[in-house]
């Protein structure tokens, strides 16, 4: 048995031997940084808060340095003079983002990943232009105005009741709610429902952890294939579920326009609009308006549910202390 496995260990540490070697020589050009392990590189350095660790390695290296990932090299700039030669003079450059493996096909028409194209740059305008635009957020003033109002009164319902006000709850059903209203015209549930707002936001928070969580994936390029830890199975099946939300409100739509109905001119209808325009630069098919909803619905809703667990979520108020 050992006459067969010696030859395999040899190989394999001839092996790592000599990709350690040779990435070192390759280092030539790089700005400086620490001295990779074999294998884990320079991963064993950035423990559990890799923002402090990246800071105290600056002070060593300075503000500008390469450490290895795995097999992944990445340079970090850390003082406002070397960001600003990333950001600024050079921002075309770096403009494009890394595409994490768990995003899967998601990130071909996902608005977050696409690269500095004709095709994002017209998606950005969209958004810009129709959906973050200073008179569109004015026009929807009313709109912000009648969900807080919403809230309010369920909450005092609640005292008058005197029951326990679950803030994690009415925070987050607010949130979308002032989200699906700004897309689709309607409340995607309701402050008196707690399934249909509990199950949105378990999936928002579960997709917020797979997209966020450390992947070997990620740090070791030719594993990615066997996604050893399964997140992107696991995205998959998550935006999937959000998906059939939107697939629901988008044909609805579509068959309310055959029908003759009135338009609504909501974000929806804004994309179905752009999508039936002649020059369609931003390619609006049905995978780019899940992305498109599914970027704003983590956006907003992740400002709440980043809040809370701050906070310390899911911490129960009595409702009769507030007035």
């Amino acid at each position: 048995m050992a006459s067969v496995l010696f030859p395999w260990l040899a190989w394999l540490l001839v092996s790592l031997a000599a990709v350690y070697l040779l990435g070192h020589g390759r280092r030539r050009g790089r700005p400086p940084g620490p001295r990779p392990l074999p294998v884990i590189g320079s991963l064993h350095l950035l423990g559990n808060q890799p923002h402090r660790s990246l800071a105290r390695l600056a002070k060593v290296h300075g503000p500008l340095m390469s450490l290895r990932l795995g097999a992944v090299t990445t340079v970090v700039a850390s003082s406002p003079a070397a960001a600003r030669e990333f950001l600024q003079r050079h921002d075309a450059v770096f403009s494009n983002r890394s595409v994490p493996d768990a995003a899967g096909d998601h990130s071909r028409n996902s608005l977050v990943w696409l690269p500095n194209a004709p095709r994002w740059r017209a998606l950005r305008k969209i958004m810009g232009t129709e959906l973050f635009a200073p008179h569109r957020l004015d026009a929807l003033q009313h709109l912000r105005r009648d969900k807080l109002r919403e809230l309010v009164d369920h909450v005092g319902w609640l005292a008058r009741s005197g029951e326990a006000v679950n803030i994690g709850r009415v925070a987050f059903t607010t949130s979308l709610n002032l989200v699906s209203c700004t897309i689709f015209s309607r409340n995607l549930t309701s402050l008196d429902d707690d399934g249909g707002s509990g199950e949105f936001k378990e999936v928002v928070t579960d997709i917020m952890e797979a997209a966020g969580s450390p992947n070997i994936s990620d740090f070791f390029p030719a594993l990615a294939a066997a996604d050893l830890q399964g997140w992107r199975r696991r995205l998959k099946r998550l935006f999937a579920r959000l998906h059939r939300i939107f697939d629901e409100e988008i044909d609805a739509r579509l068959r309310g326009r055959e029908a003759g109905g009135p338009k609504k001119n909501d974000f929806l209808d804004l994309l179905l609009d752009a999508a039936e325009d002649g020059d369609n630069t931003a390619r609006l098919d049905r995978d780019t308006l899940r992305s498109l909803f599914t970027v704003r619905s983590k956006d907003l809703s992740s400002i709440i549910i980043h809040s809370l667990h701050v906070a310390g979520a899911c911490v129960h108020v009595w409702s009769a202390g507030f007035f």
